[in-house]
């Protein structure tokens, strides 16, 4: 089965995913935490295993939009889950090194917790000499580093975030991919990460997530019978 590491890579790197509009199942991120990756014509779904192949086809899974329908996306949850924004995913190689330092301080910042959540093996970094911006930095997406970060707004519109978010290429080693998720919205983040060097490459992802900001995920509780939005 297919993983979220490999739909990110093969899109990024190559070769290609079939570009005809079909899916196909991706394994789950962790147990109960889920996602959707649509890239070019493709999509991965990964879902409850209460929940079969034919009837997310039947729910209207596809590669040409149909897999991140919110009435789809709700389904998947059901009653007790949780689905909430869509990011674009951005691929950049590491560079080995950085500037950025330990932070152990902001233990209660809510990207901090939503990382920890989410993902495994996370650290917390930041800029010497300030305690206005946080990074952090864990495994996720199949073992993928994935960089979050956040700037206090009076820091921000300084070209900050691009010295930030280029500075988190180097907490992975030389050449490993390294990963940074950006609401699609978010016009500052998103050129920040493309003056850092991220790319998309072949990829345009639309990405259900869990509870909490930037990440590709879905929490799932009971599947629900019946659509919670209708048809």
């Amino acid at each position: 089965m297919i993983t979220a590491r490999d739909v990110i890579l093969r899109s990024w790197r190559g070769p290609a995913l079939p570009a005809d509009g079909s899916w196909e199942r991706m394994a789950p991120l962790r147990e109960g935490l889920h996602a959707v990756l649509a890239v070019h014509a493709h999509a991965a779904v990964s879902a409850p295993d209460a929940v079969t192949d034919a009837e997310l086809t039947q729910w209207g899974a596809d590669g040409l939009g149909g897999a991140h329908d919110p009435r789809l996306m709700t389904r998947l949850a059901g009653r007790d889950g949780v689905v909430d924004v869509l990011d674009v995913v951005l691929v950049a190689t590491g560079a080995g090194s950085s500037p950025l330092v330990a932070r152990p301080d902001p233990a209660d910042h809510p990207r901090v917790r939503f990382a920890r959540e989410t993902r495994e093996c996370v650290r917390v970094l930041g800029w010497a000499g300030r305690d206005d911006v946080v990074v952090t930095v864990g495994d996720s997406l199949g073992g993928l580093a994935v960089v979050s970060y956040e700037i206090d707004a009076p820091a921000r519109g300084h070209g900050l975030g691009t010295r930030t978010v280029d500075a988190a290429r180097g907490l992975v080693p030389e050449g490993e991919p390294v990963v940074v998720l950006v609401s699609p919205g978010n016009t500052p983040s998103l050129r920040a990460a493309l003056r850092a060097g991220y790319r998309a490459g072949r990829l345009h992802p639309a990405v259900p997530t869990g509870s909490g900001p930037g990440d590709p995920m879905m929490r799932t509780g009971e599947a629900a019978a019946d659509p919670a939005v209708p048809w």
